[in-house]
């Protein structure tokens, strides 16, 4: 398949172990099958981008597809990695329950194939575990501004797999409009959503923490 990444850089050999710590996924290499997703990640308010192309053969790799799994999986996940706004005792026994949980061994993996949590996808997550919006909330809104998924090499052999083809520069007076455009949609109708109204019988996290549901449980399908 063909995979593309989205940087500030031309990077013809991604590096194993580089990048952030807190990325969502750990340290890794992030890209997706997406190209216009990926030259809207390359650019920034002061910089153009370059969108690298490559050709990359996960056939003989071990591949976590986060689809499979409910969404408290993907937020333990990112409660490993990312740096939550942890302000109330309710936050934190949410963070500790959901990763005690629903956090699986996602390193022993080549591969992660899952959703990106840019800066609104985030925003949603955190007001989950705080109690804001009910885990029904939280599935809905992570379709509203077509987030799309990306794929992280995780291992060495998956860096092993992986070949530059080519790249393109990209204007960032195009194509940050067009995320910045995307993000705020996604907020709009976000916050079109009434969190300020108890609906009775929903997954909040005060649910889930009271009833000590588990990974198994058909609710969270």
């Amino acid at each position: 398949m063909y995979i593309y990444h989205g940087s500030e850089f031309i990077i013809e050999h991604p590096k194993y172990k580089g990048g952030r710590p807190n990325n969502d996924y750990g340290y890794g290499f992030y890209c997706t099958e997406n190209p216009d997703m990926a030259r809207e990640w390359s650019v920034t308010s002061d910089h153009n981008g370059y969108l690298n192309k490559y050709i990359f053969d996960s056939s003989e790799l071990s591949t976590l597809d986060l689809s499979s799994y409910p969404a408290l999986t993907w937020l333990a996940i990112l409660l490993e990695n990312r740096i939550f706004d942890i302000t109330t005792p309710l936050s934190a026994e949410a963070k500790k329950y959901i990763k005690k949980e629903f956090l699986i061994d996602y390193e022993k993996y080549d591969v992660i194939k899952g959703y990106r949590a840019d800066d609104s996808y985030f925003s949603f997550a955190q007001d989950f575990i705080s109690g804001a919006i009910s885990y029904e909330q939280l599935c809905e809104a992570m379709h509203l501004g077509k987030l799309g998924e990306q794929l992280v090499l995780k291992s060495k052999r998956s860096f092993e797999c992986i070949k530059w083809c080519d790249s393109e520069i990209v204007p960032r007076e195009i194509w940050l409009p067009l995320r910045e455009g995307r993000d705020k949609k996604a907020r709009k109708k976000y916050f079109s959503v009434d969190k300020q109204t108890y609906v009775k019988g929903a997954l909040y996290i005060t649910k889930i923490l009271d009833e000590e549901i588990k990974n198994d449980d058909t609710r969270l399908r």
